[in-house]
């Protein structure tokens, strides 16, 4: 017979047919288990890390680079769908700016560059730039492990980083471009999706000599958000805090940050299947199957969204089996005064 632990032990009072809450029991053993003691209040904050890609001068979007600064703006003002979610949640949050295409910074400065480069042309990102990206996705997890929240989630804003994404995670996994590469935020254009698959097939073997690490790859054909969110989610694996993953570029960086510290997939929770096909594949590399996630909803927004109404079900789920815990302390405690007071 296998033993409960304790996390087993607290989700098996709740007065409901056994496995009845399915998928959202499974995940809030998962969260439980993540942290290093049991904790009954979720303390949650919410990161945007948010950059240019060069390789939109390819013609792999159809949108203009200012959106991703236009919209880094209105997630600050409170204008954003992302902003809104989170206010109306109580979430904290903050964007942070690993290289958006303006000389002034939106939200946190952490700018490593204006926007990468082209990759088609060249590396997206030197050595040293790949390096201050990832730490300053380090630097925030250990910022707001220091101020006391328990479960990050992550979201990101930048024109054109579906692309970078593709192209990452064509390399990282080797599955065609045909099958993990999708519209972005271009449905009504199919010549975009053709460009984009021919851009990420011709790079990724232009440069496939020297795509040997997870690094290694995101530096030659990533971008700076992905690059934030990778080391960001290494450096939860290593703290063992808890974070929720968002839609597919999120997946992406989920992907690498699992090849370099294994210990990221155990406090990973997924939030939504987003409509990129590339999604599956970048779980599954993660070790997460589509079955885990418990959101359907078509979500293709990006910024965290998924994410947050993800940080809503384990809030729910956490209550639930904390105000059953505490009951049942509270009904033990007063027995036990009755029996003292009779005998």
């Amino acid at each position: 017979m296998v033993q409960m632990d304790e996390v087993a032990r607290l989700t098996a009072r709740m007065a409901v047919p056994k496995k009845s809450l399915g998928l959202l029991e499974t995940q809030l053993q998962k969260l439980m288990r993540a942290w290093k003691n049991i904790q009954f209040e979720l303390k949650p904050f919410h990161y945007i890390f948010a950059a240019d890609n060069g390789i939109i001068e390819e013609g792999v979007v159809r949108q203009p680079q200012d959106i991703t600064y236009l919209q880094a703006r209105n997630m600050m003002k409170g204008l954003s769908t992302i902003s809104c979610f989170c206010i109306v949640n109580n979430i904290p949050f903050l964007v942070v700016d690993v290289g958006i295409n303006r000389s002034e910074s939106v939200g946190l400065n952490r700018k490593v560059r204006q926007g990468t480069r082209n990759f088609l042309k060249e590396p997206a990102m030197t050595e040293a730039e790949f390096n201050k990206a990832y730490e300053a996705g380090r630097e925030q997890v250990s910022a707001a492990i220091n101020i006391g929240y328990n479960i990050l989630s992550f979201g990101e804003m930048g024109i054109g980083n579906t692309t970078t994404s593709s192209a990452v995670l064509h390399a990282l996994s080797g599955t065609s471009a045909e099958f993990i590469v999708g519209y972005g935020a271009n449905p009504a254009f199919p010549e975009v999706i053709q460009r984009k698959r021919q851009v990420i097939t011709e790079a990724v073997r232009k440069y496939k000599d020297r795509l040997n690490t997870p690094q290694d790859i995101i530096r030659y054909v990533g971008g700076f958000d992905i690059a934030a969110l990778c080391g960001a989610m290494v450096q939860c694996g290593e703290s063992r805090v808890p974070f929720v993953l968002d839609g597919f570029i999120t997946a992406v960086a989920f992907a690498c940050a699992v090849k370099i510290c294994p210990e990221v997939a155990r406090v990973a929770l997924p939030s939504h299947l987003s409509k990129e096909p590339g999604m599956k594949y970048a779980l599954s590399l993660g070790g997460i199957s589509e079955d885990e996630v418990p959101i359907r909803a078509g979500l293709a927004l990006g910024e965290g969204t998924g994410a947050i109404l993800e940080l809503n079900i384990l809030k729910t789920m956490l209550y639930t089996v904390a105000h059953i815990d505490q009951m049942e302390h509270l009904e033990a405690q007063a027995k036990g005064c009755c029996r003292s007071k009779s005998s």
